[in-house]
């Protein structure tokens, strides 16, 4: 059974008071720039609602996950009982330090005290700040993973009696309704994990191949069809990656510095996700107790990956693993960036306290590592996730509090979000992953051009997990409009696509889920896939799965695998729908 993530994000609504500083802090040679309008009517924090809400978090036990027959599912449909659970959805995301997910369980007590501190520690390095290109670890690069399927790539071929993936998607898409669409390819995990399980980072999409990273294997396969293209053997385990990969197709992934239980995670290695390929691999050095024991916040921008911790942010070039920039000069450091083409990174300073918990959101050249303009973040209050890096959208917390603040392209104020249903339900890398701290990994939120939409939790979990969708005006933060969820199945916003909101909806007892679509103004939204009937609990067995939406089909992962003896062998681990 896995160890859930630690710590969880304070609950319920957003809205409590923040009252942004005098616009954006530019670099000493740019103009000053104008301050934001602070506490006008209507502004966030200034409408009643359930704001300030204690925080809490949801418990360790999550059951193992189990892959059953499709025979053994409908029965279970038809007697009521033996539904995977449905991991529970946290509010507004968490703040605070980020530290390693696997050495917060070995260190226990001590990672609890320093968790409830808040945001790290600022430990001087002794050297000049620059990372180091190898450090003399021997840089062979990894070996190809034995062949995982010879065959089509529809499933394994199972001699022990055992229903295939491609038995399965056969069954369910005979049994097919009406509009539904087709259970086009279905993937099993077939790795023996250690106890405990292990996160799965992706999915990354390259030309038609679809890329996962789990454990010490990276696969791609056909988008198509499911069949396998390639299978990487990493020398050691993967422990972060980016959200993003570049636009030619490369993605750069935390590894373990070696196979010890305890090794540090602080290797990079570089692959090329078309023809999987291994590239460069470099380590980097982790000063000091707090940065062994923060999480990764990588990212790329362009043909730079960015390593964040809690005091620092190292940063190569993708194409060669040239090291581009370490610490920066001055007291307030990046501690993590949002991938995309622009560069937005929130940053944090250390203050006369010794506290770090002056934060600030920064436009930084990721090339030179130039800082371009700096917004200075309330004192007390604490920059969680990039929500969005254009339009910038950030998640602000503090001890009991959240907010949402919205700055202008230039790093000026525009507004903060208020009003709305409240009790809104937003999972980030660190609610769904032991390791991995990524700024920009959200489920539950998107951002368009000039609205923000965000999902709530269950409006009554006793009728089931039927939510509303609630969007607001980016210009004036106000709530603009609110849609629901059928009453037993939740609507999760993923991201715009022409100026319409695409969302995915969870499946439920003998109803499958699919990719719906909603117009920027709200009201009526549309199935683009309806994902079938007799699939309902082989979707509904997906651990906080990652929604990906392309060319007219849904494809679902995990965000982390585990079980107990072969269960996780046998997991379903990719499901792709569509016509």
């Amino acid at each position: 059974m896995s160890q859930p993530p630690g710590q969880q994000p304070p609950q319920g609504g957003f809205g409590a008071p923040y009252d942004p500083p005098p616009g954006a802090y530019p670099p000493p040679a740019a103009p000053p720039q104008p301050a934001g309008p602070y506490n006008q009517p209507g502004q966030y924090g200034s409408q009643p609602g359930p704001y300030n809400q204690q925080p809490q978090g949801h418990g360790y036990g999550y059951p193992p996950q189990q892959q059953q027959t499709w025979q053994q599912q409908q029965q279970q449909q038809q007697q009521g009982y033996g539904y995977p659970t449905q991991p529970p959805q946290s509010g507004g995301p968490r703040g605070g330090g980020r530290f390693r997910g696997r050495t917060g369980m070995i260190v226990g007590g001590l990672l609890a005290v320093v968790l409830l501190a808040g945001a790290g520690i600022w430990l001087a390095t002794g050297d000049d700040g620059k990372p180091t290109a190898n450090g003399g670890h021997t840089s062979a690069p990894p070996t190809p993973a034995p062949t995982l399927d010879q065959g089509d790539g529809k499933g394994d071929s199972d001699d022990d009696g055992t229903v295939t993936p491609r038995e399965e998607a056969a069954e369910v898409n005979a049994a097919l309704k009406p509009g539904e669409s087709k259970l086009l390819w279905l993937r099993k995990s077939g790795v023996d994990l250690p106890e405990g399980g292990e996160d799965v980072y992706g999915p990354w999409f390259a030309g038609d191949t679809v890329v996962t990273a789990m454990y010490h294997t990276v696969t791609g396969y056909s988008i198509a069809d499911g069949t396998l293209k390639w299978s990487l053997r990493l020398p050691t385990n993967a422990c972060g990656a980016p959200t993003q990969p570049t636009a030619d197709g490369k993605i750069v992934l935390g590894i373990e510095h070696s196979t010890a239980e305890d090794a540090s995670c602080d290797n990079l290695q570089m692959v090329d996700l078309t023809t999987g390929k291994a590239g460069w691999r470099k380590e980097y050095v982790r000063d000091g107790a707090w940065d062994g024991l923060s999480d990764l916040a990588m990212a790329i921008n362009g043909d730079t990956v960015t390593v964040g911790r809690t005091s620092r942010t190292d940063a190569f070039r993708v194409s060669d693993g040239k090291v581009l920039f370490g610490k920066l000069p001055g007291n307030c450091q990046p501690f993590g960036f949002a991938s995309g083409p622009v560069a937005i990174a929130a940053a944090s300073c250390q203050t006369a306290a010794d506290d770090h918990k002056e934060h600030q959101v920064q436009r930084i050249d990721p090339a030179t590592g130039k800082v371009q303009w700096t917004y200075k973040v309330k004192k007390g209050w604490q920059v969680a996730q990039i929500y969005s890096a254009d339009p910038i959208v950030i998640s602000l917390t503090q001890p009991e509090k959240w907010g949402i603040l919205v700055l202008n392209a230039d790093g000026t104020y525009r507004t903060q979000l208020s009003g709305g249903p409240g009790e809104y339900a937003v999972e980030c890398d660190k609610d769904r992953r032991v390791q991995g701290a990524n700024l920009d990994s959200c489920a539950g939120v998107a951002a368009g051009a000039n609205t923000f939409y965000m999902a709530t939790k269950a409006v009554d979990i006793k009728t089931g997990d039927g939510n509303q969708v609630a969007a607001f005006d980016l210009s004036t933060g106000k709530h603009k409009w609110t849609v629901s969820s059928p009453k037993d199945q939740a609507l999760t916003p993923l991201r715009t696509d022409g100026g319409r909101l695409l969302m995915y909806l969870g499946a439920a007892k003998n109803k499958g889920g699919g990719i719906a679509s909603l117009p920027a103004t709200g009201g009526k939204w549309d199935m683009l896939v309806r994902h079938p009937a007799a699939a309902s609990v082989l979707e509904r067995s997906f651990y906080a799965p990652v929604v990906s939406y392309a060319g007219g089909r849904s494809i679902l992962t995990h965000t982390r695998i585990s079980g107990t003896d072969d269960e996780e062998i046998e997991l379903r681990s990719m499901a792709a729908f569509g016509n």
